[in-house]
C-alpha cells in the first residue's frame, strides 16, 4: 500500500484528500481502477478488502480518507456529501482514472451514489453496498449515534460474536481518532440523521450501471431500504447476500468480492 495526498481546489477553497492505493506486483498500473469509498468506521472497514481485491483480481484500489477521519484535517466548509462527492470527482480528474469501478459502503456508498449522480464519464460503474442517504418510510436508518460499539455491533453484523470490541483494550490515540471519526461522520450526516430527503431526486439521473448488494442481516438499513434504493436508481440490480450484515466487506469479503468484480467486469 502506498499513501499520497493530493490538493483538490473547490469553489469554496482548496482541500487536501488523503488517498490509499493497493495494487499487486502482477499486474500495477495494468489494473482497472477502482474508488473504495469507507463507512462511518473509518478507512480501516475497506483497507483489508482493498487488499484483498487488489491481491485476487487485476485491480488497482485508490481508497481516500473522507477530510475529518483518521486524524486528517476537514475545512469547516465541508460539511455535507454532495460537496465531498464533488471533491471525488475531481480526485478522478487529478489521478487521471478512467472506466472507474466506484464502491462505496454504508456513508461512502451514499457519497458514491452522489458521485454518480453528477454524471463524469470517468465512472464505469457503481457499486452501493448497504448504502445509507435516503428516506423509506417504514424503514427508518438506526440511530448509531445513540447506540455504544457493541450494540453497534450487533446491528451491524451477521454474528458479532466474530467481531466482539473491548473498549479498555483501546490506547488514548485511538479514542482520539475514534472520536473525531465520529465527530466528522455526524458532521457528514446532516440535519436528518445519515439521509437526504432530496437525494431521491438526483439518483433518478444515474446514468451508470449500478449494483445496490445488501448484507441480508443488516439492522442498521433492512434489506427492504436496499430494495427502495435499487428502485429509485433506473436500472439498477439488487443482490441480496446472505449470512452478512452492514458491513461485507469485512464480514464475508470473498462474497462481496465476486459480487463486485463480476458486475464491474460485465459492464466494463
Amino acid at each position: 500500500m502506498t499513501r499520497s495526498t493530493h490538493t483538490l481546489t473547490l469553489d469554496q477553497g482548496a482541500l487536501d484528500v488523503t488517498v490509499d492505493l493497493h495494487t499487486s506486483d502482477l499486474h500495477g498500473r495494468q489494473g482497472r481502477p477502482v474508488l473504495l469509498l469507507h463507512g462511518g468506521g473509518g478507512p480501516q472497514t475497506v483497507t483489508p478488502f482493498a487488499s484483498l481485491l487488489a491481491e485476487q483480481r487485476p485491480a488497482r484500489v485508490f481508497t481516500p480518507v473522507h477530510p475529518g477521519f483518521d486524524g486528517t484535517a476537514r475545512p469547516e466548509w465541508l460539511t455535507d456529501v454532495p460537496t465531498l462527492a464533488k471533491a471525488y470527482a475531481q480526485l478522478l480528474e487529478a489521478l487521471g482514472l478512467r472506466d472507474v469501478a466506484v464502491v462505496g459502503n454504508s456513508i461512502g456508498g451514499w457519497i458514491a451514489a452522489e458521485l454518480a449522480a453528477l454524471g463524469s464519464d470517468r465512472i464505469g460503474s457503481v457499486t452501493l453496498v448497504n448504502a445509507v442517504g435516503i428516506l423509506v418510510p417504514g424503514h427508518p436508518i438506526a440511530d448509531t449515534f445513540s447506540l455504544t460499539p457493541v450494540e453497534l455491533s450487533r446491528l451491524s453484523f451477521h454474528d458479532p460474536s466474530k467481531f466482539r470490541f473491548d473498549p479498555t483494550a483501546l490506547s488514548e490515540a485511538q479514542r482520539a481518532v475514534m472520536a473525531a471519526n465520529r465527530a466528522a461522520l455526524q458532521v457528514y450526516s446532516g440535519p436528518h440523521a445519515m439521509a437526504d430527503p432530496t437525494l431521491a431526486d438526483r439518483l433518478a439521473k444515474i446514468t451508470h450501471p449500478t449494483l445496490v448488494a445488501w448484507g441480508a442481516s443488516d439492522q442498521v438499513v433492512d434489506a427492504d431500504y436496499g430494495r427502495a434504493y435499487a428502485h429509485a436508481v433506473p436500472g439498477a440490480q439488487f443482490r441480496l447476500l446472505e449470512g452478512t450484515g452492514h458491513m461485507p466487506q469485512a464480514e464475508t469479503p470473498e462474497q462481496l468480492l465476486t459480487e463486485v468484480w463480476e458486475f464491474a467486469d460485465a459492464e466494463r
